[in-house]
């Protein structure tokens, strides 16, 4: 028995409950008498919702058919080897359930080692080997076909990624080995750490191929039989594949250190893993493919073993699985269907609306306001931004004409929305504004139109209040920008019964958005936490700690964007009013700023200003403001802003405001972008220790998103 095989079987044995990928070996006849081939196809019995996948069984099944075929070049049966996926999937990497049930550093080391072991003996074939990446490639799919001799791609791949640093991993099977010897060290730091530290972005078959990363591209039609044909030339050296010489002097220095640019510009070096990819991309500037794979073993065995990768791990499984459940949502044979949708507003937010409104649920939408020149200035951003779309090529002429169609606009509300079925205002937050515009609506609406508040943090309770039937008003609060940020907080009034709730969840499953029940509290999940952090941090300024102390501070929490810069994006104005609306609701715990009255009154967007190309402390705003003489340090201003929010979750989850600690992260993920290596914010709490130190316990259960005891 060999030691690949020990070490595989196990791993099977860790991970009782793998979906095994088989690798079935088939051989093919080439085209112009060229020989043999034996391919093998990656599947794992499902289709292709169910992605496949590698965990140490599904290694075992590939060694097993690698025995086969090694076998069979060595007696010169077959000219060449082939790995392909089943229809739409090539393979999307290592099992993440199985990494999640590691507890120990020897048996993360192993799987990482099984992997290499298996994927090597690929190179080590006595004939060429060849990918065919037919569909979706991540990760170890990715990698695995990195090994072959040559590369062919279909055009109609519609992902292609190496995800793991996003995730807290490395490629660690040979993707930051391979890569960057294949198209080069500024190449392969895109791919490995740019695009993964993108929310993930994915390449396109035409991507994969212009990047060097395939040696031919063709049609899905008849992908595999161009490959074939491809193959059988390459075999018989009528097509020579020639690529481009690596240059590994400076140029190699210099993607290593733009990647740590990129990675600080993200991360702040506040999560490892894309620094300890970076390393292994440095290290292998020489070549030495067999030090580069025992690096890439070390750092995923590492990396597996910490809390980072179990945050990021969590925060996959919330996106993935717990986004698409959401918890205390009613059943949805209760939603009515919904054949037209109204939006009372024409500005910047509801013409957002309207459009993915139209866009996704492919029905009438009807845009309102109080005069014609509002109502015509909304249609007409619809339709420019429906033209844009056509441009870049994201739907045709036919689609573009029938989405311009369903969007219009009428100053009579009765006409506009007697026969909607689901209203949605988007006007000035103002509670006396939105009463007045929803008792409007219930004189024209019928009697089972959902009518639902955009609303960023009053209470959906209170607007219903006034109305005959409060039960039909729901809070369907967006993310701006709208077609970006995922999260839909779907807020249950006292009064909102169970059908207007499901019809609620109904309407976003088709609008594509994750959807988290949130109880009628003030500001809701995201606005709150952001405002108690934001808050504090405001506090800690007045109080007299230089703002580039602030700034530097709370980088170690690798957030997309510093408070301050933050603070410019929401708008003065509206960070006040959330505030204020907070203070009347607990004037304990959030303050309204002074500093931060004295901006919104000069007009001001924030605290910045640019000055030739640099982004200075605006020297106007400043002398409006004053300051105490209290001065923190750096560690002083992370713990403080940590307490004020580890405090606020503990009593939002008292309040039972969500169901879970789960649903605060999978909102702050998915509605501020939080990273993945907080796992959004509950596991970083618990294991920095300040959810003990305030609220006197974890807010996840050890295991949850941690290594397990």
């Amino acid at each position: 028995m060999s030691t690949t095989t020990e070490l595989l079987q196990h791993g099977a044995e860790l991970f009782p409950g793998e979906v095994v990928t088989t690798a079935h070996v088939r051989h093919l006849d080439l085209p112009l008498q060229a020989g043999k081939l034996a391919v093998i196809t990656l599947d794992n019995g499902f289709d292709h919702t169910k992605p496949t996948t590698f965990g140490p069984g599904s290694l075992l099944k590939l060694s097993t058919a690698l025995d086969q075929v090694e076998a069979e070049a060595a007696e010169g049966k077959i000219v060449g080897v082939a790995i392909t996926g089943k229809p739409f999937i090539f393979a999307v990497g290592a099992d993440l359930k199985g990494v999640e049930l590691l507890k120990e550093h020897a048996d993360a080391l192993a799987i990482g080692k099984g992997g290499h072991e298996v994927f090597k003996r690929i190179a080590a074939l006595p004939v060429p080997s060849f990918a065919f990446y037919n569909g979706a490639a991540m990760g170890g799919g990715v990698e695995v076909g990195l090994h072959c001799t040559y590369r062919t791609v279909s055009s109609g791949v519609p992902a292609f990624s190496l995800p793991e640093v996003f995730l807290g991993l490395v490629p660690g099977w040979g993707g930051c080995t391979l890569l960057p010897n294949l198209i080069g060290p500024a190449k392969a730091v895109k791919v490995i750490i740019e695009n993964s530290m993108s929310q993930n972005k994915q390449l396109k078959g035409k991507d994969v191929f212009e990047l060097g990363i395939a040696d031919a591209i063709f049609e899905p039609a008849d992908f595999l039989e161009q490959s074939l044909l491809w193959a059988a030339k390459v075999l018989k050296g009528e097509t020579v594949v020639e690529r481009e010489p690596i240059d590994r002097g400076k140029a190699w220095d210099d993607a290593v250190a733009w990647g740590r640019l990129v990675a600080d510009g993200k991360v702040h070096g506040a999560a490892p893993a894309p620094y300890k990819a970076l390393d292994i991309i440095a290290q292998v500037k020489d070549g030495d493919i067999q030090a580069g794979f025992d690096a890439e073993d070390a750092a995923l065995a590492d990396l597996i073993m910490s809390g980072e990768l179990r945050s990021g791990i969590y925060a996959f499984n919330l996106v993935q699985r717990r986004a698409k459940r959401p918890v205390g949502a009613p059943d949805k044979s209760l939603a009515r269907p919904v054949t037209k949708v109204g939006v009372v507003g024409a500005g910047l937010m509801a013409s957002q609306l309207a459009l993915l409104f139209a866009r996704r649920l492919e029905v009438p939408v009807v845009l309102t306001d109080i005069d014609q020149e509002r109502i015509d200035k909304g249609v007409g951003y619809v339709h420019a931004e429906i033209d844009k779309l056509l441009g870049k090529g994201r739907i045709g002429q036919d689609k573009a004409n029938r989405l311009k169609g369903l969007v219009s606009g009428s100053l009579d509300k009765a006409a506009a929305f007697g026969d909607a079925d689901f209203v949605i205002e988007a006007v000035f937050e103002e509670m006396g504004v939105k009463q007045t515009v929803f008792a409007d609506l219930e004189n024209v609406v019928s009697p089972t139109c959902v009518l639902a508040t955009n609303t960023s943090s009053l209470s959906v309770t209170e607007m219903a209040s006034k109305l005959k039937h409060p039960e039909r008003v729901v809070g369907f609060h967006f993310f701006n920008p709208v077609a970006i940020l995922p999260l839909l907080e779907i807020v249950r009034g006292e009064q909102t019964d169970d059908v207007s709730l499901a019809t609620a969840f109904g309407v976003s499953k088709k609008l594509k958005k994750t959807s988290v029940l949130v109880k009628d509290a003030p500001a809701f999940v995201v606005n709150r936490i952001l405002t108690r952090f934001m808050g504090e941090i405001q506090n800690i300024i007045d109080e007299g700690t230089p703002i580039a102390t602030v700034e530097k501070g709370v980088e170690p929490l690798g957030l997309p964007m510093s408070p301050i810069v933050l603070l410019e994006l929401v708008g003065p104005a509206i960070a006040l009013h959330v505030s204020e609306t907070l203070h009347g609701a607990f004037p304990e715990r959030f303050t309204v700023s002074e500093n931060l009255g004295k901006v919104v009154k000069a007009g001001k967007r924030g605290f910045y200003t640019w000055v030739d190309g640099k982004q200075v402390l605006d020297p106007e705003v400043l002398e409006l403001l004053s300051f105490g003489d209290s001065v923190l340090t750096e560690e002083q201003v992370l713990n403080r802003a940590l307490e004020a929010v580890a405090q606020e979750i503990g009593l939002m989850l008292a309040e039972g405001v969500v169901a879970e600690a789960q649903d605060i992260d999978l909102c702050m993920i998915t509605g501020a972008g939080w990273p993945f290596h907080l796992g959004g914010i509950t596991p970083y709490l618990d294991r920095e220790g300040v959810s003990e130190r305030v609220n006197g316990k974890t807010f996840l259960a050890p295991g949850v998103a941690s290594v397990p005891a």
